[in-house]
């Protein structure tokens, strides 16, 4: 087994997105390799100016609830997910974006930060990235 840490990012949700990143930046920040495959509501996130577009998971409130976990998140000193991102792609983090999702939801190439994005693929691409991984998580 390789050290590395392989998540699928599936959705879109705020907290899932930052739970995704801080997982992966933790395990970039040991020494290890890390790598996201975005797909389905989580690649939503990879669009221009989408990474912080979601809902939260649970609580939302018509977008209130969001709000609030934001207010909290910025008193606690908690960075954006654009400078999380950003750490994670200088640390070395890999970023695949799925084809198959693409397709299906109708999203193109140009609709997406191609400077994050290392590779575009589909389930053999993560199967390849996740097979000797020690460590793999579904969010």
């Amino acid at each position: 087994m390789t050290e590395k840490a392989v998540i699928v990012a599936h959705s879109g949700d705020l907290d899932k997105i930052y739970s995704a990143l801080i997982v992966a930046n933790g395990a970039l920040s040991m020494g290890m390799e890390a790598s996201i495959f975005f797909t389905f509501w989580g690649l939503q996130c990879l669009k221009k100016g989408g990474l912080d577009k979601g809902p939260l998971s649970r609580m939302n409130l018509l977008g209130l609830g969001k709000w609030m976990v934001k207010s909290r998140m910025k008193k606690a000193n908690v960075v954006s997910l654009e400078k999380l991102m950003e750490d994670y792609k200088e640390l070395g983090g890999k970023i695949i974006a799925c084809e198959m999702t693409m397709e299906i939801m109708g999203i193109k190439e140009e609709e997406l930060n191609n400077q994050w994005i290392d590779e575009y693929g589909a389930v053999g691409t993560y199967i390849m990235e996740a097979k000797d991984a020690k460590i793999t998580l579904f969010i």
